[in-house]
């Protein structure tokens, strides 16, 4: 579920990479964390995770980037998250996803000028019988087409 922006206390973030650097694998827990605290891994948490872990910035970004359940700039209200993998792409979901990007004016990971919403994609949602899927914070919602979209989004205040 999106997280409302929220003020960045370098005390919580330390606090949250001193519970996890025992761990054996710390960093993907520690991004979690922070991005549980937060709604996304704020700048300036690079620094105290990249010393704790003894690795770079651009290890560090590699990491974030590489996952994309990670963000780097808070998300919306809400995130739509729209399944791209191939049962989905098989039905159509690929075109009604390109369709919503155009007429919000987004790319993925675009927030609406409001801040309601978020689009993400994500690679199975597990409907696969039920597709095209998409997924509105928790809620998964399968057979989507732009009627649906344009109701799910409305929901959310886009």
């Amino acid at each position: 579920m999106a997280h409302p922006a929220t003020a960045i206390d370098v005390e919580e973030i330390t606090r949250i990479v001193d519970a996890h650097s025992t761990l054996e694998g710390p960093l993907l827990p520690m991004l979690h964390a922070v991005q549980e605290a937060f709604g996304y891994i704020p700048a300036q948490a690079h620094g105290p995770i990249c010393e704790a872990l003894n690795i770079t910035r651009a290890e560090l970004h590699g990491v974030i980037t590489f996952y994309h359940d990670f963000r780097e700039k808070p998300a919306g209200r809400h995130v739509l998250k729209i399944c791209r993998a191939e049962a989905c792409q098989s039905v159509g979901g690929t075109n009604m996803a390109e369709a919503l990007l155009a007429k919000l004016g987004l790319d993925w990971h675009g927030t609406t000028a409001n801040g309601a919403v978020t689009i993400e994609p994500v690679y199975c949602l597990g409907l696969c019988a039920c597709a095209p899927a998409a997924m509105v914070d928790d809620r998964v919602v399968g057979r989507v087409d732009a009627a649906k979209l344009d109701r799910l989004l409305a929901e959310a205040g886009a």
